[in-house]
C-alpha cells in the first residue's frame, strides 16, 4: 500500500517588501488655501470727499449772508415740519433769509466776528435766520405771526444785534424797537420844539439817542447826495 504525501502551504507570511522612496517623491502636496482679495472699495472716500466739500460749501453760504446782516437769530429747528418749514420761509420777505445749517458750521464761519457773540445758541438744532434791513421789529414780526397761525412753540434761542446778542427774555426790545419813520418823526419833532423838547430827547437812553443821531446823518448825506 502506497502512502500518500499530503503537502500543505507553509503558514509563514511572506517576506515583506520594502521600497525606498526618492529623496524627490512628493507623497503629500501642500496647497496654499485661496481666499478672495478684498480691495477698499472707493466708495467711502468719495462720500467722505463729498460731505467736506458740502460742509466748506455751508460754511461759505453763512460767510455770504452776513454781508450787510443785521441781525443774526437762531429759532428752535426741533419738531418742524417739512411743509412748516417751507411755509415759514415763504411768509418772510426778501431781506431775510432762513438756513439750517449745524452749529460747529455756523460757528465756524462766526468765530473771530462780532457774530461769535451767538454761541451760547450753539446747542439742538437751530434754523438761523439772517436780517438784511434796518427795519428789525417788521423782520421778527412773520415770525411770530407764524407761531400763532401753526400753533408751534418753537421760539428763537436767541440773536446778536449790533454785535450785542439778546436772549429769548429779551426780544422783546427788539421787537419793540422804533422804526425808521418813528424815528424821523422823534428826531424832527426834538429839532422844531423848544430846547427843553431836545433835552428830554437826549435824556432818553443811550442807545435811541445813538440811533437817531445815525438816522439824522443818513438823511443829511442823502439830502447832500441828491442835490
Amino acid at each position: 500500500m502506497e502512502a500518500t504525501l499530503l503537502s500543505f502551504p507553509s503558514s509563514k507570511p511572506p517576506p515583506l517588501q520594502f521600497h525606498t522612496l526618492k529623496p524627490n517623491t512628493q507623497i503629500f502636496r501642500y496647497c496654499k488655501p485661496k481666499f478672495p482679495s478684498f480691495k477698499p472699495s472707493p466708495f467711502p472716500s468719495i462720500r467722505a470727499a463729498i460731505s467736506r466739500t458740502r460742509k466748506e460749501e455751508t460754511v461759505e453760504t453763512v460767510k455770504t449772508q452776513l454781508e450787510n446782516c443785521n441781525l443774526l437769530a437762531a429759532i428752535e429747528y426741533t419738531g418742524f415740519t417739512v411743509k412748516q418749514f417751507q411755509n415759514l420761509r415763504r411768509s418772510l420777505p426778501e431781506s431775510s433769509k432762513l438756513l439750517v445749517a449745524k452749529n460747529t458750521l455756523v460757528f465756524k464761519a462766526i468765530e473771530g466776528t462780532p457774530w461769535e457773540a451767538l454761541k451760547p445758541c450753539m446747542k439742538g438744532m437751530n434754523a438761523w435766520l439772517f436780517v438784511h434791513c434796518e427795519e428789525i421789529p417788521d423782520a421778527i414780526k412773520p415770525y411770530r405771526l407764524f407761531q400763532t397761525e401753526e400753533k408751534v412753540e418753537n421760539d428763537f434761542t436767541g440773536a446778536v444785534f449790533e454785535g450785542k446778542f439778546y436772549g429769548p427774555g429779551e426780544f422783546n426790545l427788539l421787537e419793540n424797537m422804533p422804526t425808521r419813520a418813528e424815528i424821523y418823526a422823534k428826531l424832527l419833532g426834538s429839532l422844531q420844539t423848544p430846547a427843553i423838547g431836545l433835552v428830554g430827547t437826549l435824556q432818553a437812553p443811550a442807545r435811541d439817542v445813538v440811533m437817531i443821531l445815525k438816522a439824522y446823518v443818513k438823511k443829511l448825506e442823502e439830502e447832500s447826495g441828491g442835490k
